[in-house]
């Protein structure tokens, strides 16, 4: 993917298109997304989840997320620590483990690693291939998709703005 075809399809990307074109298109790859109906769901969940690539580090401080055994969080300063990262916010010790072991990377000791553009786009990767996301892209039931990855219907109408917008780029 260039960098112009990823402006086209996550329009305000504006000049962050040029840091994760590359990344992208190779966690694409890796991952499995590998269709234009797959990379299209992909572009806009994570246009979505990032801001149009703006932010791979969570804002909110992570306060909420402190105790949460649900997550591993369970050490004091969890919360914080391992708050939402990369292009779909990983988001807890338990999640930053598993992707540190499927990634090959020591989250749990380098948790920034998944701000980083190549982190970031192979964490959101992971995190598509390991909850079979494809298979709501697949079938074009992005109400689905957006409920397996958010956990309800959050920003749904913006999520599917970006869908029409990665759509059309990708020629669908």
């Amino acid at each position: 993917m260039t960098p112009e075809l990823l402006q086209h399809a996550i329009p305000y990307s504006g000049a962050r298109a040029f840091a994760f074109a590359e990344p992208l298109t190779n966690a694409m790859a890796e991952f499995g997304i590998n269709t234009p109906q797959r990379q299209a769901a992909f572009l806009a969940q994570i246009a979505h989840e990032s801001g149009s690539l703006r932010y791979t580090l969570e804002i909110a401080s992570g306060d909420a997320y402190e105790g949460r055994a649900d997550l591993g969080n369970l050490t004091p300063g969890d919360g914080r620590r391992f708050k939402g990262r990369g292009l779909l916010q990983i988001t807890g010790r338990a999640n930053y483990a598993k992707c540190g072991a499927a990634l090959g990377l020591d989250l749990l000791r380098a948790p920034e690693l998944l701000e980083a553009p190549a982190g970031a786009c192979r964490s959101a990767g992971w995190y598509w291939q390991a909850r079979s996301l494809n298979q709501y892209a697949d079938k074009d039931a992005f109400g689905s998709l957006t409920k397996a990855i958010n956990g309800g219907f959050v920003g749904l109408d913006e999520r599917i703005k970006c869908w029409i917008d990665a759509r059309r780029a990708l020629g669908i």
